[in-house]
């Protein structure tokens, strides 16, 4: 699991309307993140032990968006056979598209309750993007929040959360499984 944050002195993140922040420009999602997934997808590719056929992207928030972007610029190429976007950001400061083009699948987890992240933006670049050719399943969770999938006791205690999250888990082992084939 490629970190671009924390080795850039990131390991905060960034939070809400930050995308005019300078401090970003180092991990930017649509022209610096995408290079950290395609890095990694070569060298997973030259492992031995990897089974290249099986190998899977997933990202939350902002890695979300870098993993939408990923699939973007794979395009109808072989690389990452299928991607999981947990509550990305989907706006054009986000993304390279409103429309995403991609021959591998996609899915995108999302909350109606996110306070960071429009969902309905998501769903419309969805909604485009499967007009459009691309195999899109979108998730959505209502009453979820953003990070709707962090353990802690916080974000759990909705119970909408708890839901997200179990169904979330069933639904990522699923597509991983589903590359056995």
């Amino acid at each position: 699991m490629p970190d671009s944050f924390g080795p850039r002195g990131k390991a905060h993140g960034f939070g809400r309307f930050t995308h005019g922040d300078s401090d970003r420009a180092d991990v930017n999602e649509k022209t610096v993140r995408p290079l950290d997934a395609e890095g990694a997808l070569n060298w997973l590719r030259s492992q031995k032990d990897v089974s290249t056929n099986r190998i899977f992207l997933q990202g939350w928030s902002n890695g979300g968006s870098t993993a939408l972007n990923v699939m973007q610029r794979q395009g109808a190429a072989l690389g990452y056979r299928a991607a999981l976007a947990f509550y990305p950001g989907c706006g054009p400061a986000a993304l390279l598209a409103q429309t995403l083009t991609s021959a591998a699948p996609i899915t995108m987890l999302l909350g109606t309750a996110d306070e960071e992240v429009s969902p309905e933006r998501c769903q419309d670049v969805a909604r485009r993007s499967i007009a459009a050719g691309s195999k899109i399943d979108v998730v959505v969770y209502p009453d979820a929040t953003h990070d709707f999938d962090d353990p802690g006791r916080k974000r759990q205690s909705n119970p909408a959360n708890s839901a997200a999250l179990e169904d979330a888990m069933v639904r990522a082992i699923a597509a991983v499984d589903a590359l056995k084939n």
